[in-house]
Protein backbone atom coordinates (compact mmCIF):
# COMPACT_ATOMS: atom_id res chain seq x y z
CA UNK A 1 0.00 0.00 0.00
CA UNK A 2 1.65 3.45 -1.07
CA UNK A 3 1.14 5.51 2.44
CA UNK A 4 2.15 8.98 0.81
CA UNK A 5 0.71 12.21 1.61
CA UNK A 6 -0.43 12.56 -2.05
CA UNK A 7 -1.76 8.65 -2.56
CA UNK A 8 -3.70 9.41 1.04
CA UNK A 9 -5.04 12.23 0.00
CA UNK A 10 -6.55 10.76 -3.19
CA UNK A 11 -7.64 7.60 -1.27
CA UNK A 12 -9.45 9.33 1.18
CA UNK A 13 -13.44 10.65 0.96
CA UNK A 14 -15.09 13.86 0.41
CA UNK A 15 -15.44 14.13 4.70
CA UNK A 16 -12.20 12.74 5.34
CA UNK A 17 -10.83 15.40 2.91
CA UNK A 18 -12.97 18.21 5.10
CA UNK A 19 -11.24 17.02 8.06
CA UNK A 20 -7.91 17.63 7.05
CA UNK A 21 -8.63 20.85 5.40
CA UNK A 22 -9.95 22.23 8.71
CA UNK A 23 -6.95 21.06 10.73
CA UNK A 24 -5.09 22.27 8.20
CA UNK A 25 -6.40 25.68 9.00
CA UNK A 26 -5.98 25.01 12.56
CA UNK A 27 -2.80 24.66 12.43
CA UNK A 28 -2.15 27.98 9.87
CA UNK A 29 -3.86 29.54 12.72
CA UNK A 30 -2.53 28.53 15.79
CA UNK A 31 1.02 29.25 14.14
CA UNK A 32 0.28 32.85 13.15
CA UNK A 33 -0.74 32.77 16.89
CA UNK A 34 2.05 31.70 18.19
CA UNK A 35 4.57 34.24 15.97
CA UNK A 36 2.73 36.95 17.17
CA UNK A 37 2.57 36.55 20.68
CA UNK A 38 5.89 35.28 20.91
CA UNK A 39 6.86 38.94 18.13
CA UNK A 40 4.97 40.89 21.25
CA UNK A 41 6.40 39.57 24.13
CA UNK A 42 9.93 39.92 23.25
CA UNK A 43 9.16 43.57 22.38
CA UNK A 44 7.39 43.91 25.68
CA UNK A 45 10.50 42.46 27.14
CA UNK A 46 12.75 43.97 26.10
CA UNK A 47 11.57 47.98 25.85
CA UNK A 48 10.77 47.61 29.71
CA UNK A 49 14.21 46.74 30.68
CA UNK A 50 15.62 49.85 27.90
CA UNK A 51 12.74 51.74 29.85
CA UNK A 52 14.09 51.08 33.67
CA UNK A 53 17.33 52.51 32.76
CA UNK A 54 15.86 55.42 30.95
CA UNK A 55 13.83 56.76 33.96
CA UNK A 56 15.78 56.02 36.94
CA UNK A 57 17.61 59.23 36.64
CA UNK A 58 14.77 61.35 34.93
CA UNK A 59 12.27 60.05 38.47
CA UNK A 60 15.10 60.93 41.07
CA UNK A 61 15.25 64.42 39.18
CA UNK A 62 11.10 64.52 39.60
CA UNK A 63 10.44 65.52 36.20
CA UNK A 64 7.20 64.42 35.47
CA UNK A 65 6.67 65.02 32.08
CA UNK A 66 9.47 63.69 31.22
CA UNK A 67 9.48 60.62 31.95
CA UNK A 68 5.79 60.56 31.51
CA UNK A 69 7.27 61.43 27.38
CA UNK A 70 9.48 58.55 28.04
CA UNK A 71 7.29 56.42 28.62
CA UNK A 72 5.66 56.98 25.27
CA UNK A 73 8.31 56.07 23.59
CA UNK A 74 8.00 52.60 24.68
CA UNK A 75 4.79 51.85 23.10
CA UNK A 76 5.13 48.00 23.60
CA UNK A 77 6.37 48.00 27.28
CA UNK A 78 3.66 46.65 30.17
CA UNK A 79 5.94 48.26 32.35
CA UNK A 80 5.88 51.77 29.88
CA UNK A 81 1.78 51.38 29.69
CA UNK A 82 1.03 51.42 33.84
CA UNK A 83 4.06 53.63 35.02
CA UNK A 84 2.91 56.18 32.23
CA UNK A 85 -0.69 55.76 33.48
CA UNK A 86 0.61 56.50 36.88
CA UNK A 87 2.82 59.66 36.33
CA UNK A 88 -0.38 61.11 34.12
CA UNK A 89 -2.80 60.75 36.79
CA UNK A 90 0.08 61.75 39.67
CA UNK A 91 0.71 64.86 37.45
CA UNK A 92 -3.12 65.79 36.51
CA UNK A 93 -4.03 66.47 39.83
CA UNK A 94 -0.88 67.80 41.18
CA UNK A 95 -2.14 70.81 38.49
CA UNK A 96 -5.58 70.84 39.26
CA UNK A 97 -5.81 73.89 41.27
CA UNK A 98 -8.94 73.44 42.88
CA UNK A 99 -6.88 69.48 44.23
CA UNK A 100 -4.65 70.73 47.10
CA UNK A 101 -4.37 67.20 48.81
CA UNK A 102 -1.21 65.55 47.89
CA UNK A 103 -2.66 62.26 48.74
CA UNK A 104 -5.80 62.65 46.53
CA UNK A 105 -2.97 62.38 43.64
CA UNK A 106 -1.36 59.33 45.10
CA UNK A 107 -4.62 57.74 45.34
CA UNK A 108 -5.31 58.52 41.60
CA UNK A 109 -2.26 57.64 40.41
CA UNK A 110 -2.54 54.32 42.45
CA UNK A 111 -6.08 53.42 40.78
CA UNK A 112 -5.11 54.65 36.87
CA UNK A 113 -2.14 51.77 37.16
CA UNK A 114 -4.25 49.35 38.48
CA UNK A 115 -7.12 50.10 35.49
CA UNK A 116 -3.96 50.18 33.34
CA UNK A 117 -2.51 47.11 34.43
CA UNK A 118 -5.66 45.01 34.34
CA UNK A 119 -6.42 46.56 30.09
CA UNK A 120 -2.42 45.93 29.43
CA UNK A 121 -3.38 41.70 31.06
CA UNK A 122 -6.55 41.15 28.36
CA UNK A 123 -4.25 42.87 25.44
CA UNK A 124 -1.45 40.47 26.19
CA UNK A 125 -4.07 37.57 26.53
CA UNK A 126 -5.17 38.24 22.72
CA UNK A 127 -5.17 35.23 20.74
CA UNK A 128 -4.67 32.91 23.50
CA UNK A 129 -8.28 31.58 23.47
CA UNK A 130 -7.51 30.59 19.82
CA UNK A 131 -4.55 28.38 21.16
CA UNK A 132 -6.57 26.81 23.81
CA UNK A 133 -9.69 26.17 21.98
CA UNK A 134 -7.24 24.32 19.33
CA UNK A 135 -5.41 22.37 21.59
CA UNK A 136 -8.79 21.42 23.21
CA UNK A 137 -10.75 20.22 20.07
CA UNK A 138 -8.05 19.40 17.66
CA UNK A 139 -8.12 15.99 18.40
CA UNK A 140 -11.79 15.47 18.69
CA UNK A 141 -12.44 16.53 15.38
CA UNK A 142 -9.58 13.97 14.26
CA UNK A 143 -11.20 11.67 15.66
CA UNK A 144 -14.57 12.19 14.23
CA UNK A 145 -12.68 11.80 11.08
CA UNK A 146 -11.08 8.60 12.47
CA UNK A 147 -14.84 6.97 13.26
CA UNK A 148 -16.47 7.93 10.25
CA UNK A 149 -13.89 6.63 8.24
CA UNK A 150 -13.44 3.44 10.31
CA UNK A 151 -17.96 3.41 9.65
CA UNK A 152 -17.34 3.91 5.83
CA UNK A 153 -14.63 0.87 5.94
CA UNK A 154 -16.38 -1.47 7.44
CA UNK A 155 -19.46 -0.78 5.97
CA UNK A 156 -17.77 -1.63 2.46
CA UNK A 157 -16.71 -4.76 3.96
CA UNK A 158 -20.31 -5.73 4.81
CA UNK A 159 -21.15 -5.05 1.39
CA UNK A 160 -18.02 -6.89 -0.22
CA UNK A 161 -18.05 -9.52 1.83
CA UNK A 162 -14.28 -9.99 2.22
CA UNK A 163 -12.64 -9.73 5.45
CA UNK A 164 -10.43 -6.94 7.28
CA UNK A 165 -7.66 -6.92 4.67
CA UNK A 166 -10.06 -6.11 2.19
CA UNK A 167 -10.72 -2.64 4.57
CA UNK A 168 -7.29 -2.63 6.61
CA UNK A 169 -6.31 0.15 4.09
CA UNK A 170 -9.40 2.29 4.87
CA UNK A 171 -8.77 1.75 8.74
CA UNK A 172 -5.36 2.98 8.00
CA UNK A 173 -6.55 5.86 6.00
CA UNK A 174 -9.35 6.92 8.49
CA UNK A 175 -6.30 6.95 11.32
CA UNK A 176 -4.23 9.57 9.52
CA UNK A 177 -7.38 11.84 10.40
CA UNK A 178 -6.75 10.93 14.61
CA UNK A 179 -2.39 11.76 13.98
CA UNK A 180 -3.29 14.72 12.11
CA UNK A 181 -5.43 15.95 14.90
CA UNK A 182 -2.74 15.09 17.85
CA UNK A 183 0.02 16.62 15.67
CA UNK A 184 -1.93 19.93 15.58
CA UNK A 185 -3.25 20.32 19.15
CA UNK A 186 -0.07 19.12 21.00
CA UNK A 187 2.19 22.58 20.10
CA UNK A 188 -0.97 24.70 20.59
CA UNK A 189 -1.09 23.40 24.15
CA UNK A 190 2.49 23.61 24.63
CA UNK A 191 2.22 26.85 23.53
CA UNK A 192 -0.67 28.09 25.27
CA UNK A 193 1.12 26.80 28.38
CA UNK A 194 4.23 28.81 27.95
CA UNK A 195 2.57 32.06 26.60
CA UNK A 196 0.72 31.79 29.66
CA UNK A 197 3.31 31.55 32.01
CA UNK A 198 5.00 35.12 30.44
CA UNK A 199 2.04 36.57 30.98
CA UNK A 200 2.07 35.17 34.87
CA UNK A 201 5.49 36.93 34.74
CA UNK A 202 4.61 40.09 33.50
CA UNK A 203 2.03 40.62 36.10
CA UNK A 204 3.98 40.03 38.64
CA UNK A 205 6.58 42.77 36.74
CA UNK A 206 3.39 45.34 36.83
CA UNK A 207 2.15 45.12 40.18
CA UNK A 208 5.67 45.10 41.68
CA UNK A 209 6.36 48.34 39.16
CA UNK A 210 3.24 49.62 40.47
CA UNK A 211 4.16 48.95 44.25
CA UNK A 212 7.41 50.52 43.49
CA UNK A 213 5.99 53.57 42.06
CA UNK A 214 2.64 54.17 45.06
CA UNK A 215 5.85 54.44 47.17
CA UNK A 216 7.29 56.92 45.21
CA UNK A 217 4.58 58.92 44.83
CA UNK A 218 3.75 59.12 48.53
CA UNK A 219 7.54 60.02 49.01
CA UNK A 220 6.68 62.59 47.05
CA UNK A 221 3.20 63.98 48.34
CA UNK A 222 5.24 64.23 51.71
CA UNK A 223 7.69 66.00 50.34
CA UNK A 224 5.51 68.64 49.00
CA UNK A 225 3.84 68.56 52.81
CA UNK A 226 6.46 69.84 53.97
CA UNK A 227 7.36 71.80 51.59
CA UNK A 228 4.17 73.77 52.31
CA UNK A 229 4.27 73.57 56.29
Amino acid sequence: MDMSPIALWHSMGNLAKGVVILMFIMSVYSIWVMVERYITFSRAKNQSLKLLGALSNVLTRGDYQQAIDITKKFRDSHLAKVIGAGLLEFEAVRRDKKTNDPEVAVEASRQGMDRTAMITIAELKENLGVLATIGATAPFVGLFGTVVGIINAFSKMATSGGGIASVSAGISEALVTTAFGLFVAIPAVWAYNYFQNRIDRFTVEMSNSGSEMAIYFMKEAENEKASVA
